[in-house]
């Protein structure tokens, strides 16, 4: 699935009532004063933010069912628990395929409350071909550089000089890492967290996954039913057709939160005059599109480059006073300026983004089959188009790499359950980068499981993000395994957070410094 940028940010709570679970990991709980791990050195390399932050590197074997052989390493991060009686470590991860979960782990121990981060070691891990472990990938630079063709296969021409980008890719991806490709897939990376968690002397671990986060978690949770703690999955992965289908139903629900985006810039017609009809809207964005397609904005930002950097709007409405800023200044009065700076912070790709994308194509590539013959490509895609011309064909030519992928791919892996504890999971009903079925189908897959759904949320990642009802949910599972009653689709309803409130053109900014750069969603950075 195609990934995007997706920050770990009180709403009155309609919930069910809960009941207490056993504490995860029925038996005695490790002492304060046991080896927080057995094999892992950990120093000292906190910030101004976290400032117990601890980092340690894990050599793990490149093919783990050749345990003597050729070894990489995992770069790791922990915040150690200082309560007096630990619940184990807590793994977290943002998603991807290819997100840096290193900076994950001081987000997620300050932002919950301390009495409950306290009692956790809380383990961020940058995946096999990630960040600061190595080998880390980077297939073939400069991959992304403005200006690409357009997305649209308006021509012959322009179809070949995609599908030459994306064979070209695959092609040096497989020449630059032969040895490492057949061992970067979603399996490998759960055997992985399997290595961290005998590396720490933990006999469980807990876990909170994020987007594909979740579908690693649940194949974790398959390979290693006893070694869960607890689970908490937020922004849930739909198991069913990964990952080509899941991209396609993907790029349908993108273009409907577009056009909620849309919406809400007609709402503040009186902000961005730009009309209050949001068809007219929707009109104008397009005529930008085409605009950009004959004349990118400062050489720079063509199509191809203003879908990326829209892209985040559906992940995240905090993106949305900045990105209609921008559009209105193009529209209105032919202003590049904000366009660029909004390409430049949302949608260039740099070199961290260059090594994200090459471990998203090489597990989605590796994870399951994808078509080789390109006709099948352009024939769902085409008819896809004709209902959501967002992202349609950007999301394809995003994964056309895996049509030429020098690696075979493996099964996807059977996700069900019925050996696990409560797995807590996490939806919003209008999330476009892992729609709302996912979640309901791994709700039925994982015996025992819970759904606490947003109603009427778009957002991805939305725990620990300022909705304090769903942060009570979270924060109660965590803290002694307390889980909504079971009951229907939804276990517990939250409702929405407010949309964010518009700003001038000129005021208005990106949100820099959050975390919001750091949760992809499957099938995009």
């Amino acid at each position: 699935m195609r990934r995007r940028a997706a920050a770990l940010c009180g709403a009155a709570a309609v919930v069910a009532a809960t009941v207490a679970a056993a504490p995860a990991g029925a038996g005695t709980p490790p002492r304060a004063d046991a080896p927080a791990a057995a094999g892992i050195d950990w120093r000292k390399c906190g910030t101004a933010r976290h400032p117990a932050l601890q980092c340690a590197t894990l050599a793990v074997p490149l093919d783990h069912a050749r345990p003597r052989g050729e070894r990489i390493t995992l770069a790791l991060t922990r915040v150690p628990h200082t309560a007096p009686v630990s619940q184990g470590p807590l793994l977290v991860n943002p998603g991807g395929p290819g997100g840096s979960g290193r900076a994950l782990a001081g987000i997620v121990a300050s932002s919950l409350p301390a009495e409950v981060a306290a009692r956790y070691d809380v383990i961020g891990f940058d995946p096999r071909g990630v960040g600061a472990s190595r080998p880390a990938l980077d297939c073939r630079p400069g991959h992304f550089a403005p200006v690409r063709p357009g997305s649209l296969p308006r021509t012959p021409a322009t179809e070949r000089a995609n599908l030459a980008r994306a064979e070209s890719f695959a092609e040096a991806c497989g020449a630059k890492y032969a040895r490492v490709l057949p061992h970067l897939d979603t399996v490998a990376a759960a055997r992985d967290m399997e290595a961290i968690r005998a590396a720490l002397g933990a006999p469980r671990i807990s876990y909170l996954g994020y987007s594909y986060g979740t579908y690693l978690g649940a194949v974790y949770a398959k390979l290693f039913p006893h070694r869960v703690g607890r689970m908490a999955l937020d922004s849930v992965a739909d198991p069913a057709g990964v990952w080509y289908e899941a991209n396609l139903r993907q790029s349908l629900a993108f273009d409907d939160r577009h056009r909620a985006f849309l919406a809400w810039v007609a709402r503040h017609h009186a902000t961005y005059r730009l009309g209050t009809d949001p068809e007219r809207v929707e009109t104008r964005w397009y005529a930008m599109r085409a605009a950009l397609a004959r004349s990118p904005a400062a050489g720079k930002v063509g199509a191809a480059e203003l879908e990326d950097t829209f892209v985040p709007g559906g992940y995240h409405d905090r993106y949305w006073p900045a990105l209609a800023a921008a559009f209105a200044a193009y529209a209105r009065e032919g202003d590049t300026g904000p366009l660029v700076e909004a390409y430049e912070e949302f949608g260039a790709v740099d070199a961290a983004g260059a090594n994200s994308y090459s471990v998203y194509a090489a597990v989605q590539c590796r994870d399951a089959a994808w078509p080789r013959d390109w006709r099948r490509w352009r024939e769902d895609n085409r008819a896809l188009y004709r209902k959501a011309p967002f992202l349609t064909w950007n999301n394809a030519w995003y994964n056309a790499p895996c049509a030429f992928w020098p690696v075979p791919a493996r099964r996807p892996v059977d996700i069900a359950n019925d050996e696990l504890p409560p797995v807590l999971l996490f939806q919003a009903t209008h999330d476009a980068a892992t729609p709302y079925q996912g979640a309901v189908r791994v709700r039925r897959l994982l015996a025992g499981s819970r759904l606490v759904v947003e109603e009427g949320g778009g957002n991805h990642g939305v725990t620990l993000r300022g909705n304090a009802c769903l942060d009570r949910h979270l924060t109660a599972y965590l803290a002694d395994g307390t889980v909504p009653r079971g009951g229907g689709g939804a276990d517990a309803v939250c409702p929405a957070l407010p949309e964010p409130v518009p700003l001038e053109p000129k005021a208005a900014s990106a949100p820099r410094g959050s975390a919001l750069h750091r949760l992809p969603g499957p099938g995009r950075r």
